[in-house]
């Protein structure tokens, strides 16, 4: 019997059926954008078909020019546009899979100045004010809602899912916040919704009974004028008298001010709006958010807050996700860290996305591991989250590795991160490669802190210093006072802190710090009711658009103030889509901060420092606990006397180039050395 029952169970459509009620959600990659990338994007999507997602629902793609997220984006509107994509609908068939077009026209969330939208209202996100439709221009877009439909069921693919949460061209219809129309489209919400009904139904109409339509509704907008619930059930009715195949919950809009898939979001922290929709409806209802772990889909399913289970990033850090989940191997799972640091981050940079966790998504051609020609046997030293992707690669190829580790347990700097409240995921990422280790035998040597006469004496063909860094020191007058602290005393030593505290250094590692310090434990991150009233998010049947009263502030049990040289705000080289809540925590729990300060000592009263520019007078920063978080330094000891003796040494992560800890190139790196020896 299987471990996960409801998870694995297939659900019968009537007119096909899904081999189970696994969702791998929407996730737009870069590599929509061009049909030159097509070949990679198929190799992407035939990967997670082979490692047997139920339903695979692409990026989206714009109906239209203006429904477009960026000029030349993604875009399906010619029959000469879908006969490329039939190699994508070819890639997921060969491997048993099915696949349906994310139907997405941005509207005034398009990075172009063509953007249309409901009203003449620009997004907070995008510097372009879009252009108010015509009653015309609507039913142009209909007839591009219905032609992208078509042409995607002419590709090849088994349906469509329709874009209409998020805050994007739908949503922006039905939400007063940004529909201000006074026609047969705007005003009260029958006509508000008036729109994606008729999309929906004029896109069942052109494609007939046996095409499945998935319409993504937001569930919780969580923006001021957003959907009550009631508005939200009778919308979700009428999508399904116009002829969806089942619903999709979208929870929040790229707007909001309330973080929704980080993770510092609960697990499945939102799967009980789709109990509330499954009372509405008697279609199929998909949930989705911060949902990646094979346990936890079959507990929302357990519950009935859904029929199926959407996980998109989930199946970004392993393809073969669902897989292991039915072989009942859960515990080798490269469980999605929720980080986006690789995915979001990199798509709102204008890059490609990947996965911190695993660098060959969106890249499986130039990753594949190919077996080694010959087999070495390879010292890595160092089991830090460089180190741990180089062992297991090179294992994987069967070279014969080594892998030295001075502490009693694996991780490194990794080890350290997961202490942070609401990084508690990154532990996984640990488990994982603990699993690997043992899977792919690598020998591992803990509590063992190996010199280069060791290394020198072995028969290693190669040596990889994996060493990682050390804490770098400011050079501030006084700082061998015994109130000073290094992060590493801190996060990893556990050394005790004072009521006050100083931070020197507002990057990464300082707001990890921050975090760690003014953050209740347990986090909210761990418990659901106390992250919903940190955030303000309740019923949307109490409040429009589920914006609750944020409750009283819990303030941080130390008095705590960061500093940085630069000007600027904290966190500023953190991603995108993740500072602003670091920031909004830290602001939540009374943390003070100071930019553009010069330090001049610590003596007994505490930090001194004046401005940068060395004018004004001298203040002090009162201080029971200094905490030193000015950067790293490589960790090299034993690269000199390997050189000397002749020896190739390989530098990977943070013994390459110390900046701010930084997993992603520690793992891409680890990854591109082992599969390169």
């Amino acid at each position: 019997m299987s471990r996960y029952p409801l998870l694995s169970a297939p659900l019968d459509l009537g007119f096909t059926t899904l081999r189970n009620r696994s969702v791998m959600g929407s996730m737009h990659t870069g590599l929509e954008d061009r049909s030159e990338d097509f070949k990679d994007l198929a190799a992407y999507y035939a990967a997670r078909a082979r490692g047997q997602v139920g339903l695979i629902i692409t990026g989206g793609f714009a109906p239209n020019i203006e429904g477009w997220l960026s000029p030349f984006g993604s875009r399906l509107a010619t029959r000469a546009a879908a006969r490329k994509h039939r190699i994508l609908t070819a890639a997921v068939h060969d491997e048993g899979g099915k696949v349906a077009l994310q139907v997405l026209h941005a509207g005034r969330y398009g990075y172009s100045p063509l953007c249309v939208a409901p009203s003449r209202l620009k997004s907070p996100i995008s510097p372009f004010t879009p252009r108010a439709l015509s009653e015309a221009g609507i039913e142009r877009q209909i007839r591009a809602f219905t032609r992208c439909a078509e042409l995607a069921r002419e590709a090849g693919y088994d349906g469509v899912e329709v874009m209409g949460s998020e805050g994007y061209f739908l949503n922006q219809f039905l939400a007063s916040r940004t529909n201000h129309r006074t026609d047969r489209w705007g005003g009260s919400y029958d006509n508000r919704m008036r729109l994606p009904v008729e999309v929906v139904r004029r896109i069942r109409e052109a494609t007939g009974p046996d095409f499945i339509v998935v319409y993504r509704i937001s569930v919780l907008d969580l923006v001021e004028g957003g959907s009550t619930w009631d508005e939200v059930a009778l919308l979700a009715r009428a999508i399904e008298a116009a002829g969806a195949t089942m619903l999709n919950t979208g929870i929040g809009w790229h707007e909001a001010r309330i973080p929704t898939i980080a993770t510092s979001v609960p697990r499945a922290a939102f799967s009980w709006l789709g109990a509330r929709l499954k009372q509405e409806v008697g279609i199929p209802v998909c949930v989705s958010n911060r949902i990646n772990d094979p346990a936890v889909a079959e507990s929302v399913l357990a519950a009935g807050e859904g029929d199926l289970v959407s996980m998109a990033r989930p199946f970004l850090a392993d393809p073969d996700f669902m897989a292991k989940a039915l072989a009942g191997r859960p515990e080798r799972i490269n469980t999605c860290i929720a980080c986006n640091q690789a995915c979001l981050d990199h798509i709102f940079g204008g890059q490609k996305a990947s996965c911190l966790v695993n660098p060959a998504a969106c890249r499986e051609e130039s990753f594949t591991p190919r077996k080694a020609d010959v087999a070495r046997h390879v010292a890595v030293v160092g089991a830090g989250p460089a180190g741990l992707a180089c062992a297991v690669t090179l294992a994987e190829r069967g070279h014969d590795v080594t892998l030295f580790e001075s502490a009693s347990v694996i991780g490194g700097q990794l080890r350290m991160a997961a202490r942070i409240p609401g990084k508690e995921e990154y532990a996984q990422t640990l488990r994982y490669y603990g699993e690997r280790l043992e899977e792919t035998g690598v020998r591992l040597m803990l509590g063992r802190t190996v010199t280069s006469e060791d290394l020198l004496a072995g028969t290693f063909d190669s040596i990889v210093l994996a060493t990682g860094v050390v804490p770098r020191s400011p050079g501030i007058p006084g700082e061998d006072d015994p109130r000073v602290l290094s992060y590493v005393d801190v996060l990893e030593h556990n050394r005790p802190v004072g009521r006050s505290v100083a931070i020197v250094g507002s990057g990464g590692i300082g707001v990890d710090v921050a975090v760690f310090l003014a953050e209740p434990h347990p986090a909210p991150s761990l418990d659901a009711a106390a992250w919903r009233r940190q955030w303000g998010v309740t019923d949307p049947s109490e409040a429009r658009g589920g914006l609750g009263t944020v409750y009283a502030e819990v303030p941080s049990r130390h008095d705590i103030t960061m500093l940085q040289r630069r000007p600027g705000r904290p966190g500023a080289g953190l991603g995108k889509t993740t500072a602003w809540i670091h920031r909004a925590t830290l602001k939540k729990r009374g943390v003070k901060h100071e930019a553009n300060v010069r330090y001049e000592r610590i003596d007994p009263a505490g930090l001194i420092v004046r401005a940068a520019d060395g004018t004004g007078p001298e203040r002090t920063i009162a201080a029971d606990t200094i905490i030193m978080c000015a950067g790293q330094e490589p960790r090299r000891s034993l690269l000199a006397p390997l050189e000397a003796a002749g020896r190739k040494v390989h530098l990977i992560g943070g013994a390459a180039k110390a900046g701010e800890l930084d997993a992603k190139r520690a793992i891409e790196e680890g990854t591109r050395l082992g599969l390169a020896l």
